[in-house]
């Protein structure tokens, strides 16, 4: 649970006044700065690392007693000792450097002329004159520069103390974690007080320069000088946008060793003021968060979305919650809990931190009780979910299982059979809102009145039983599995106000056959002067489900599948169990590997494959009610009737240790025309530079979909390339560029910078995408979304801004994002 934290209280900029200083640094030769040389580490982006050399004396008998070396040594006049010419002392694990030190007649206080050096364990002090205490840890040193060897920490004061509680004490001192050749950045401050023991230091009368340039000011600040976590002040994030100015500044309470907490005000001008705040806890075997936010009477804002009234929000209060927590009783007993509510399903777009935060598309409900054994597997839940989207259509409200419990169980039996035992129990709930008794409810955003269909209008339970008996053989040179499925289904359902004379108790049962079989042939070969293993792999698959009309059954949690290589060798059509699709079909394919001899690598792989079909298959879900384009509905029919699937070729090359490449092509060979098609090369450096070159063209309707709304109405084109440059150590360039050959249009551009020195690091992102307003099928409602997003790192102090990594490496495959 631990962060590294900035702990600041920022309340404005800094004027131009006169301030003192700190002394000029040292040379780096004179703070334990070894550089790297020839002996730098891979990725190194310091040039070297501080050494805290041995000690010149050994150590005393007792930690009190105090030995010596030096060229000379006298008395004066009243009793003190001087010592001269490179005087050593050492005290237990402190130890004192200069050319003259005078020690008093009580034998309790060094006075040192410098310059002088004084070490502690990890820590360094070089200065001028000083006064060293001999039996406690007080010191006392002018124009001081000190360097903190493990936390690579330097700085430089007017005065530094050591005080008898082992505090360090500044007047007009600097901090920074930057290397002895830079001043990128550092802290100044008129009072500075470093506790290492606590791991903090504080300063008043502070500010933050960068170069010689004042750009932060505070009357107070908290600062780590190591990992540990501290109460106190975050640093702030501030952004501009057109919006106007989105300003926040988190507080962290290290409340204990296990639970923790985070309180975020944030003023955004044209909202008002957000209060945001994160719980963190930890007991035992169970953990969990709680994130949320409040903002009272938003003042309404820009929202950039055309689709939306310009004053959807004025006035509203907006919130969100977000509860997890995750536990296990045993090894085999677990549990969860998860609540996500919003005020609206623009929250994330209007306050969302980051890119990803502001895709959020739904807020999870969750209860869940799981037990996994050897043979049995036991689920208990009740789940939800909210769905962030503005206004929300009655038909896209997500279905609530209240609750969902399941019971699975396989038995093997060392003759090649087995037995399984499939069942789940469901309650399926929603509330539908504004709908009459025809299903007919009016579309605001749209302007026109729409229906839910009947197979979308019902609550009920359903009890899904789907038991199955196999056997496989599996001897090396191939296997052969038949298998007998049972899939019996039984409804109890309500339609409440809604007009129908459909049976609300309603049973299915249905027998799944398949048989499935396969014979490898391998041989030894020769290619581009390396030895192979190559196999051969013919497949034979037949599947044999009965149609049973389901035209009345509801659909809670089902949809249609595209066609697919795994498909080809499933009896299934759709997911979930509301529909069993009937099926009639024998598929047959081939493979071909290669294998590296000396590792067993798969270089190549190449598979072909087809369907074909004994009868049509006649379950659907899709009904004369839904509004598909005529094309849709000729593409609909035409994959329920055809005589056989497309042909599907793969193609995985991984043609050398940096590049791959992957090949899919779905080939209607009764058309003669290309179904579905996809191309990646992408290309892997150890260096760690990236590049994915991508293509994607699929015909209108070949992914079906319940929803009329999610299936396309144009042939889509795209082409996608991404890559990530690492042009030194301490650059990276990133960058996407999506485009939308169909519609003649971007669809996202995407360009990042990434600089990580040794004290700091600073990431600029700049996308531009486009919205589809959860309606895939038309572009007429798009609209164009951008964002500039600006973030500064201060190494040892935290950072300024949006941290864009976890969206880097989702939009560039294979780029590992930079810790900073």
């Amino acid at each position: 649970m631990g962060k590294r934290l900035v702990w600041t209280a920022l309340t404005g900029v800094i004027s131009s006044t006169a301030q003192a200083a700190p002394p000029a640094p040292l040379p780096a030769d004179q703070l334990d700065w070894v550089p790297w040389g020839d002996q730098a580490p891979a990725g190194a982006l310091c040039g070297g690392r501080y050494v805290q050399p041995g000690y010149l004396l050994p150590e005393g008998r007792t930690p009190e007693e105090v030995l010596s070396n030096s060229a000379t040594a006298e008395y004066g006049d009243n009793g003190e000792t001087i010592l001269g010419g490179e005087v050593v002392l050492r005290r237990g694990d402190s130890q004192l450097q200069a050319p003259q030190v005078r020690v008093n007649a009580a034998r309790d206080t060094a006075f040192a002329d410098g310059p002088l050096t004084i070490r502690y364990p990890g820590l360094l002090v070089r200065g001028d004159d000083g006064q060293v205490s001999l039996d406690s840890d007080a010191a006392r040193i002018d124009d001081a520069h000190y360097v903190i060897h493990d936390q690579r920490v330097r700085g430089d004061a007017q005065a530094l103390q050591r005080l008898e509680d082992g505090r360090y004490r500044m007047r007009e001192a600097s901090f920074t974690t930057c290397a002895p050749d830079s001043r990128l950045w550092r802290i100044v401050g008129s009072d500075v007080t470093i506790d290492r023991a606590q791991g903090y230091g504080t300063a008043t009368n502070a500010r933050l320069e960068m170069g010689d340039v004042p750009v932060f000011y505070w009357p107070w600040v908290r600062f780590p000088v190591d990992d540990r976590r501290q109460s106190g002040f975050l640093w702030p994030t501030l952004g501009l946008s057109s919006d106007g100015l989105d300003y926040s500044q988190p507080y962290y309470l290290n409340l204990a060793p296990n639970y923790d907490a985070t309180i975020t005000p944030r003023v955004i001008t044209d909202h008002g003021l957000l209060m945001g705040g994160e719980f963190r806890y930890l007991f035992g075997s169970d953990r969990g968060t709680i994130d949320g936010a409040y903002l009272a009477n938003d003042n309404g804002g820009n929202n950039d979305n055309p689709n939306d009234p310009k004053d959807a929000f004025d006035g509203k209060d907006r919130w969100f919650v977000d509860y997890q927590h995750y536990g296990y009783f045993t090894d085999r007993l677990d549990y969860a809990l998860r609540y996500g509510a919003a005020s609206d399903g623009r929250y994330f777009d209007d306050f969302g931190s980051d890119f990803a935060e502001q895709d959020t598309e739904y807020l999870e409900r969750l209860a869940r009780l799981s037990y996994q054994g050897t043979t049995w597997y036991l689920d208990a839940r009740a789940q939800g979910y909210q769905r962030m989207q503005y206004p929300i259509d009655e038909n896209d409200r997500p279905y609530y299982r209240l609750p969902s419990l399941t019971a699975n169980a396989r038995w093997q039996q060392e003759s090649g059979f087995y037995q399984e035992w499939n069942s789940n129990a469901t309650y399926f709930w929603r509330d539908l809102h504004g709908v009459d008794a025809q299903g007919n409810w009016f579309d605001e955003d749209e302007n026109r009145t729409r229906n839910i269909p009947l197979r979308e209008s019902a609550n009920g339970s359903r009890l899904n039983l789907t038991p199955a008996i196999g056997w496989r053989a599996q001897p090396s040179w191939g296997f052969l599995e038949p298998r007998f499925q049972l899939w019996q289904t039984n409804y109890e359902l309500d339609y409440g106000n809604r007009d129908t004379s459909r049976d609300e108790t309603l049973s299915r049962t249905v027998p799944v056959y398949s048989l499935d079989s396969g014979l490898i042939f391998q041989r030894d070969v020769t290619a581009f002067d390396q030895g192979f293993k190559q196999t051969f792999e013919p497949r034979l698959y037949y599947a044999y489900v009965p149609e049973r009309d389901q035209s009345e059954y509801p659909v809670f949690d089902t949809d249609e599948q595209a066609i697919s290589w795994s498909q080809l060798w499933s009896p299934y059509r759709f997911t979930g169990a509301d529909r069993v699709g009937d099926v009639n079909k024998l598929s047959y394919g081939a493979s071909t590997r290669f294998l590296e001899d000396d590792t067993g690598r798969e270089r190549l792989a190449l598979s072909v494959g087809q369907s074909a079909y004994f009868e049509d298959r006649n379950v659907t879900l899709l009904d004369d009610s839904d509004n598909l384009t005529p094309a849709q509905r000729r593409y609909d029919d035409y994959r329920r009737t055809r005589d056989r699937s497309p042909v599907i070729t793969q193609l995985d090359w991984r043609i050398n240790d940096q590049w791959r490449s992957r090949y899919e092509w779905f080939y209607d060979d009764h058309r003669s025309q290309t179904e579905k098609a996809s191309a990646y090369l992408q290309y892997l450096s150890p260096a760690g530079h990236v590049l994915n070159l991508g293509y994607r063209w699929q015909l209108q309707g070949f992914d079906p979909a319940s929803d009329a709304d999610d299936q396309l109405s144009y042939n889509r084109e795209d082409f996608d390339v991404s890559f990530a440059y690492k042009a030194t150590s301490s650059l990276d360039l990133i960058g996407r560029y999506l485009y939308d050959n169909t519609n003649k249009r971007d669809l996202e551009t995407l360009a990042g910078v990434q600089f990580n020195s040794c004290c700091s690091a600073v990431q600029v992102v700049w996308r531009e995408w486009v919205d589809d307003n959860d309606t895939a099928y038309t572009i007429d409602d798009d609209y164009t979304d951008r964002g500039l997003f600006l973030r500064f790192v201060f190494k040892g102090l935290g950072g300024v801004g949006q941290n864009a990594d976890s969206y880097f490496a989702s939009a560039v495959p294979g780029y590992e994002p930079t810790t900073f």
